[in-house]
C-alpha cells in the first residue's frame, strides 16, 4: 500500500510542476514576467478540486444533518485544502523558479 501511495504522491508533484511549468512558459512566451504567484496558484489549483470533491462526498455519501459536525468537517477540510495548496503551490513555484533559471541562463549576452 505504501509503494502505491508513494507512486501516487509522485505522480502529484511531476503533474503539478509540469502544468506550472508549462502556464509559465506560455506566460513568459506572452512577454508577462509576473510568472512568480502565478506559478504558485497555478500549482495549489489541485487543491481546489480537493475541497469540491469533498463538499461532494458530504452531501452525496455522509448522513450528517446536524450543524455542528457539518461545521467541524467544512472547517477541518478547509484546512486541508489550504494545507494542499501550500504543498503543491510550493511545488510548482520551485518548479518554475528552476525552469526560469535554466532557460535565462541559458541565454548568452555577446
Amino acid at each position: 500500500m505504501f509503494g502505491i501511495l508513494s507512486v501516487v504522491f509522485l505522480l502529484l508533484i511531476l503533474t503539478c510542476a509540469e502544468v506550472a511549468i508549462l502556464v509559465c512558459y506560455f506566460h513568459l512566451c506572452a512577454e508577462d514576467y509576473r510568472w512568480w504567484w502565478r506559478s504558485f496558484f497555478t500549482g495549489g489549483a489541485c487543491a481546489v478540486y480537493v475541497f469540491l470533491y469533498s463538499a461532494w462526498y458530504f452531501f452525496a455519501n455522509l448522513e450528517i444533518s446536524k450543524l455542528v459536525p457539518s461545521i467541524m468537517y467544512f472547517a477541518y477540510m478547509g484546512l486541508l485544502s489550504f494545507g494542499f495548496f501550500v504543498a503543491t503551490g510550493t511545488v510548482g513555484f520551485v518548479a518554475c523558479f528552476s525552469f526560469v533559471r535554466v532557460i535565462y541562463g541559458s541565454v548568452k549576452i555577446d
